[in-house]
């Protein structure tokens, strides 16, 4: 197969709030930067992002990035690293009101500033009572974005492969990054795109699960990548179940309903979140308001004719203000759930939603792995930003509207550092090996040669409810054995995946095939790290793991205050420390303590 070359000074992969925030800083910058994107930038999965991005600007309330730091870091179960933590709530107020310069059509006070909701577990005075943290754009905050970041893109002549799917990271022997093969999706013709700099902002990889609020382009890319490439995978067993998802469709219900003042009501009507939240209730983080919808459903006081889901409330809420500020909530709840919340009850239930882990990196964007005893060293020329990267911010839970703002301030960080190391002469171009696209090559070569394979679709359905039963909200020593087995047989299983007659077949069948390559490593990852750690953190709930006065929340901190790294070779671990230690001296290290809200 004939392979063409092309060279930048940067690539991209991924366009979707990351990916865009950093390809600004870079083409502004000056450098020729390429982008690649399976689909139009404004359709990235950033579009669905509905609530808002946490800055603590204090337009309603007071606020200030102290208290917003607190939060992040109990939020995460003390498993984020607070020098990272620290700079992202200090350049939050920067970053939103860039973006507002930008164009972004925030919703306004009556004043005229920027619009704040609370959010669950943002609060006032380290978790006193909420606060009104997440500036937003009606329901619709990562659509806008999208698009005010696109067009500054396009002002800024930045160069977009639209329809491309990243297959391969390439690396010399020396283990520095060199760029991607790459597939354009409608003819099939594989590329080598030749970088000084290479930045993932791929996204998540939520349909790992069956029941997922992700788009079907969320299929963990970079990190599948990174992960075949010999880069380490961190904190991969921690993920975010949503609480409101609409039942039997996923679609996502956003936070920004109860912080509207939407109220969670099981079969009898009361309002259930008062019983294991007394002080934020609805607004408590989303690990504890997903737990509780479960123990509600598990404990039979669910909704329907299964009590299989509760309701979500928000009749009480004027007609005028679900239409301003949650006009796309309802237009998707009389779409999926048949039911128009101005006067009927929304059925919601815990849905796949956010990946915690991802590619190591450190708050400038770096990729880093363990190297010569330093358990943060930079891979020359590769960074990530985003969902795809761990820095780790979310630790083992994701406070909502986090997600924006780390798209923001990391995908603007990792930029900054490729510009300044450019500017500092400490990025080259390096040679390309003769064999550099064998890999990309050869799975294409297997795809198209096998002959009475296994159905993609098969292999893909089971790894779904594989993780969806062994790897849900709560989780069950047993189970997870019995997970880690099957996610095995499915890796083996989808090395003889076959996509049929190819006179038969678009290419969206290949690039099917391809992205089960990058899912069946995200779901490896997370199965194998998800039963070795032997405690209950964050998302990660073990029934094994309880919540006792020795072990607060069932955490082990003596044994498990620390980052896990799967590597993909062997499907094995090691361990790193989480960093305590902020950046500044007005900090004081946040205490490890019961998560109580």
């Amino acid at each position: 197969m004939n392979v063409t070359k092309r060279t930048f000074d940067a690539v991209i992969v991924g366009a979707g709030g990351a990916g865009l925030r950093a390809a600004l800083q870079l083409s502004e910058s000056g450098m020729r930067t390429a982008v690649l994107t399976k689909v139009f930038p404004t359709r990235s999965h950033t579009v669905a992002a509905q609530g808002g991005v946490a800055a603590s600007l204090g337009n309603t309330t007071e606020d200030n990035w102290h208290w917003h730091m607190y939060d992040t870091v109990k939020g995460s179960d003390w498993l984020g690293d607070q020098d990272a933590i620290e700079f992202m709530v200090r350049k939050a107020n920067e970053v939103v009101i860039e973006l507002e310069h930008f164009g972004m059509p925030f919703d306004r006070t009556d004043d005229g500033k920027i619009y704040q909701r609370p959010f669950g577990g943002h609060s006032q005075n380290y978790g006193q009572s909420p606060v009104m943290r997440s500036c937003a754009a009606a329901d619709r905050t990562g659509h806008a974005m999208l698009h005010a970041l696109y067009q500054r893109n396009v002002r800024a002549n930045t160069q977009f492969f639209v329809e491309w799917m990243a297959l391969d990271l390439l690396r010399n022997s020396a283990g520095d990054v060199l760029g991607v093969t790459a597939m354009e999706m409608e003819t099939g013709e594989i590329s080598i795109f030749h970088s000084m700099a290479t930045i993932f902002a791929t996204g998540g990889a939520g349909r790992i699960y069956y029941s997922s609020t992700n788009a079907f382009i969320n299929t963990g890319d970079g990190v599948g990548m990174a992960a075949r490439a010999g880069i380490p995978l961190e904190d991969m067993e921690f993920w975010q179940f949503h609480p409101t998802g609409v039942a039997g469709a996923g679609v996502l219900i956003t936070e920004g309903v109860r912080g509207e003042g939407g109220i969670l009501r099981n079969d009898a009507g009361e309002r259930f979140m008062e019983r294991y939240a007394p002080n934020l209730k609805d607004l408590a983080s989303r690990d504890v308001v997903s737990r509780s919808m479960v123990t509600e459903i598990n404990e039979g006081r669910g909704c329907g004719p299964d009590k299989d889901y509760v309701m979500l409330d928000i009749t009480h809420l004027s007609p005028e203000t679900i239409m301003k500020r949650l006009p796309g909530i309802r237009e998707i709840s009389i779409q999926f759930a048949g039911v128009d919340p101005i006067k009927g009850l929304i059925p919601v239930v815990p849905t796949c939603h956010y990946q915690m882990g991802g590619i190591p990196t450190n708050f400038r964007g770096q990729v880093v792995v363990p190297k010569s005893g330093n358990p943060n060293s930079p891979v020359p020329g590769f960074y990530a930003a985003g969902e795809c990267a761990c820095a780790s911010v979310h630790g083992a839970n994701r406070l909502g509207t986090n997600s924006l703002l780390d798209l923001l301030v990391f995908g603007k960080s990792s930029g900054e550092t490729v510009v300044e190391e450019y500017r500092a002469g400490n990025l080259s171009l390096k040679a390309l090996p003769a064999d550099v696209a064998d890999a990309s090559l050869a799975r294409i070569a297997r795809l198209d040669g096998q002959k009475g394979g296994e159905s993609v679709h098969d292999v893909r359905l089971t790894m779904q409810r594989t993780m969806q039963k062994h790897a849900g909200v709560f989780r069950f020593n047993d189970l997870l054995k019995e997970g880690v087995t099957r996610i095995a047989e499915v890796a083996a299983r989808n090395k003889r995946t076959e996509i049929g007659d190819k006179s038969m077949v678009w290419n969206t069948a290949r690039v099917e095939a391809l992205e089960l390559d990058n899912l069946v490593e995200v779901a490896s990852a997370t199965i194998v790290s998800a039963e070795a750690r032997k405690e209950s953190r964050g998302a990660h709930v073990r029934d094994d793991a309880p919540d006792t006065p020795e072990r607060p929340n069932g955490r082990d901190d003596s044994k498990w205050l620390k980052h896990s790294l799967w590597f993909s070779a062997g499907s094995r671990l090691e361990y790193k420390p989480v960093n305590l230690t902020p950046l500044s001296p007005d900090v004081e290290s946040i205490a490890l303590a019961k998560r109580t809200y």
